[in-house]
């Protein structure tokens, strides 16, 4: 049966009546071309305003093709697994090309995958967790402060949120982010009545400023697996923890495996997040993430694509909007960790589950630190555990928290009683 698509008029008024939409196009001259088999979609641009006709030339224009068959696994209500994002969907090899204006679509990504989202049939609304939304005057249950830590002799003053009591759990965020993607397991009584919750941000991350004794704004910001390590090690130290757990995800989870390896004596578990023993990639190939003329609205849309799109919008909004905020060169420093620096291929039976027990989760919409990869790295580490989260993404503390909770408290129940 061929897909059933609206005319370009048609997928024109419904971009120009969107809000969202709106938002992502401004200034936007160009368009966007889709190629559905042998049938065409088109959407032309002039300053941002949507306008009848074609677009014309090459400047400023985007095209993404593939025949019906796949674009009907993207336009479905609910996207399968690598489907649910253009530029998932290549990365994967899943069926569509890519082809335009390079900067463009890295300026107006954020418009070009909401066109495609209006393209599908109105998503089911996914329910908000119980309670997240309190009462006028509630107060959380974390509390912030701040500790100095001395890293390459340099002192960094740190940012950390904590609630709980019993064993210390440290919560290492994703890259380019900060600790606030853990907020919701502060108030889950069912896990701080026996873990003391520990948040922190990287330095130069959320509230954690660069250091004042060094001219970090003279010279590339590239996260480091040495000055990474040290840091959870340190804190642990300064906070006086005793035998603590690890918990991180995507950077965060690729240091929890690469701690078990190197400071398994310091750890009674970790927890990785979307880890994996390698994540293939090159820096230089992600260089309009830092772009003079790309705003940080690229990384947060693309962020988006990493995400389950059963996840509730209001969540994965969320979790893009803390992308947005960050500081623009530090999503990219910290891919130099990611792709470039750490590497357990070689290294990863080292690893003694005895001395360090090693809990891996992968969700499954995600393309970057993928299930496949999570698995691999289950089988590498001896006495390892792993599952695959059906229904989320790669930043499933935030963008779904209950279904990422159920997923921990069994983790969390053979730590607490081992």
């Amino acid at each position: 049966m061929s897909l059933t698509l609206p005319t370009s008029e048609q997928w024109s008024q419904t971009c120009a009546a969107d809000g969202e939409f709106q938002q992502a196009c401004r200034h936007w001259t160009g368009g966007l071309r889709l190629g559905v088999g042998d049938a065409e979609l088109t959407l032309n641009l002039v300053d941002g305003q949507v306008r009848p006709g074609k677009p014309e030339g090459e400047t400023g224009v985007i095209e993404y093709s593939g025949d019906e068959d796949v674009w009907r696994e993207v336009m479905a209500e609910v996207p399968k697994r690598f489907h649910n994002d253009v530029m998932a969907n290549v990365a994967m090899g899943a069926g569509l090309t890519r082809s335009g204006d390079y900067l463009a679509h890295a300026q107006y990504y954020a418009a070009i995958m909401r066109a495609v989202e209006l393209l599908r049939a109105a998503p089911s609304d996914y329910p908000l967790r119980a309670g997240d939304v309190g009462a006028a005057g509630r107060i959380d249950t974390p509390v912030g402060r701040y500790v100095h830590i001395n890293i390459g002799g340099y002192d960094h003053r740190i940012y950390f949120e904590e609630a709980g009591q019993g064993i210390p759990l440290l919560m290492q965020h994703t890259a380019g982010c900060h600790g606030s993607q853990w907020r919701h397991l502060f108030e889950v009584p069912e896990i701080t009545e026996r873990f003391r919750l520990i948040a922190y941000d990287l330095p130069c991350h959320g509230k954690s400023v660069p250091p004042v004794q060094k001219a970090w704004w003279a010279e590339p910001y590239n996260l480091k697996g040495e000055f990474l390590r040290s840091i959870p090690l340190q804190l642990a130290a300064a906070l006086d923890l005793q035998d603590p757990v690890f918990m991180g995800c995507s950077v965060g989870g690729l240091l929890a495996l690469d701690l078990a390896h190197r400071h398994a004596d310091a750890f009674r578990a970790v927890i990785s997040v979307e880890g994996a023993l390698k994540i293939e990639g090159e820096l230089s190939q992600f260089g309009d993430l830092y772009h003079p003329q790309v705003n940080n609205e690229y990384k947060a849309r693309l962020m988006d694509g990493l995400m389950s799109p059963t996840s509730p919008k209001p969540y994965r909004k969320e979790t893009s909007f803390v992308y947005a905020s960050g500081w623009p060169p530090v999503f990219l420093g910290d891919l130099y960790y990611y792709v470039e620096d750490y590497d357990l291929r070689e290294t990863a039976g080292e690893i003694n589950t005895n001395e360090v027990g090693v809990h891996i989760l992968s969700g499954e919409y995600d393309y970057s630190g993928t299930s496949e990869l999570g698995r691999e790295a289950q089988q590498a580490i001896p006495g390892a555990t792993w599952v695959e989260m059906k229904g989320v993404g790669h930043f499933p503390m935030s963008e779904n928290p209950d279904a990422f909770i159920s997923y921990l408290m069994p983790i969390l129940d053979q730590i607490a009683t081992a």
